[in-house]
């Protein structure tokens, strides 16, 4: 069987950001993982990547990075055309939700760890 593609945008190899706790969380619960980030390192054995690869079947596109910066990423997101965006805390951003349903992508907002908590993700 297929696992479910997560993409994790703001990935981070500090064990204390929430990012990294995402990435291992979805690991945990048999998602495969594309990790994001603006420093290349590894969480588990999964690679961060600097540059975001087009793939296709994403199930959803997780966020950890601030509004500001989600900018440069509208194009591959809307490109890559994820089942849902979801905002984590402190990721809110009206314009990028308006984008997504313009482009007929759910959106979400929560916390991904709460979501996988409850099995709600």
């Amino acid at each position: 069987m297929n696992k479910k593609k997560v993409i994790v945008i703001g990935a981070s190899t500090d064990i204390s950001r929430y990012s990294n706790k995402a990435v291992r969380k979805l690991l945990e619960n048999d998602f495969e993982v594309i990790a994001v980030g603006n420093k290349e390192g590894t969480i588990e054995d999964i690679k961060i990547l600097t540059e975001p690869p087009l793939i296709d079947n994403v199930y959803g596109v997780t966020l950890y990075i601030a509004p500001g910066i989600q900018k440069l990423y509208y194009d591959y997101i809307i490109k890559i055309k994820p089942g849902f965006i979801f905002f984590n805390p402190g990721t809110y951003n009206e314009e990028l939700i308006n984008l997504a349903k313009q482009n007929n992508i759910n959106t979400l907002e929560g916390c991904t760890l709460v979501a996988l908590s409850i099995g709600d993700f």
